[in-house]
């Protein structure tokens, strides 16, 4: 998907999100109200993991972006070290995302897989005034245009919460060099579940005789469905 084809949407046929405060602005790795806890460090969305995995070679870029409020601020934090990203970056980073959205909906299963499944069947698209290859632009008054990578990975997402959720129990870290972050490897992620709309989490207990013999016939976590 690195190399993703251009589409064309009718507009009046999407899920379309542009702001958080939307309807489906939850949808948007800038969206609050989704944290994420890697190894010992509690991240506020989804758009730090992402920009922070940009950077395993510079701890301290990656902590002075976890550690940002805003994740809009974030983002513009790892900007002047762009340059100094990963250098098989291009290569990695539609895997990364696919990862960041996946530890996403592990750390907040009940809202995140609700709002996944609202979406219907409805192709899923980020609106943007810029960019059209995570997103998709307005092309006229009925039409969105862009590779729209975003929202093919969400739609696949949907995919695995509505047909096999199983698989997603649990999210091992990629299989590619250097995933770490300030310094310590990733380790697997296990779903979490809140309770009573509260900010306690707990980890759904799995059964090691449960999953045994599952977990070897099961399909890996990082197939592609898109």
């Amino acid at each position: 998907m690195s190399k993703a084809d251009f589409r064309e949407y009718t507009r009046d046929h999407v899920v379309s999100f542009r702001k958080t405060s939307e309807d489906f602005g939850g949808l948007s790795n800038m969206a609050p109200g989704y944290p994420i806890r890697v190894l010992r460090y509690h991240l506020r969305t989804s758009e730090a993991l992402y920009q922070a995995c940009r950077f395993p070679h510079l701890p301290h870029v990656q902590r002075m972006i976890i550690e940002e409020t805003s994740p809009m601020t974030a983002k513009m934090r790892s900007k002047p070290y762009r340059d100094d990203s990963r250098p098989d970056w291009d290569e990695v980073r539609v895997k990364v995302m696919r990862w960041c959205l996946r530890a996403k909906l592990l750390h907040n299963w009940s809202k995140f897989s609700a709002l996944l499944l609202a979406t219907g069947d409805r192709p899923i698209v980020e609106s943007s005034s810029k960019d059209d290859y995570w997103g998709a632009k307005v092309a006229d008054d009925s039409h969105f245009s862009g590779r729209n990578v975003l929202g093919r990975l969400l739609m696949e997402l949907r995919e695995i919460v509505r047909s096999d959720p199983d698989r997603l129990m649990e999210l091992p870290p990629l299989d590619i060099t250097d995933f770490v972050l300030v310094g310590e490897p990733i380790a697997t992620l296990v779903r979490q579940v809140r309770l009573d709309n509260s900010d306690k989490t707990s980890a759904e207990r799995l059964k090691k005789d449960e999953l045994g013999s599952s977990r070897s016939s099961r399909a890996p976590l990082q197939r592609q469905l898109l």
